[in-house]
């Protein structure tokens, strides 16, 4: 009797669950993964790369210096509490809610100054603000 001797077949080797494997590991890293972190962002403001907007007759132009001083409509306002700007834009809007308000800060204004602008606004009752930016000079 000849016995054969078996034929050893060459190993295979499946990919299937090894590719199923790896996107569960990377669908977990997406969702695991932190992208950003406030502490970490360097942000350089105000900039942007817009067309300069037409002159409208029912605007009111409030300017903020890096100090936290106001203008509004050119005019100086005295103090910096929010019912000071509450009196002064009530006074270039002329009560016209439909006015649209435009607050041009300096980069290193303060933020307090602008919330301070915006809670005016809201209590004036001008809903449409806009916030003037310069071009970037290239």
């Amino acid at each position: 009797m000849r016995f054969r001797s078996p034929q050893s077949e060459p190993p295979e080797i499946n990919l299937i669950p090894f590719i199923d494997v790896l996107l569960v590991i990377l669908i977990f890293l997406m969702l695991s993964t932190t992208y950003s972190k406030f502490t970490e962002l360097q942000i350089t403001l105000p900039s942007a790369d817009a067309e300069k907007l037409k002159d409208r007759p029912r605007e009111v132009i409030v300017g903020i210096a890096a100090d936290g001083r106001f203008v509004v409509n050119r005019q100086p306002v005295e103090g910096r509490s929010v019912e000071i700007l509450v009196t002064s834009l009530r006074q270039a809007s002329g009560g016209n809610t439909e006015a649209s308000l435009i607050i041009s800060a300096d980069a290193a204004t303060p933020h307090q100054a602008v919330v301070n602008v915006m809670d005016a606004a809201r209590r004036v009752g001008l809903t449409r603000v806009t916030f003037a930016a310069q071009t970037d000079a290239r």
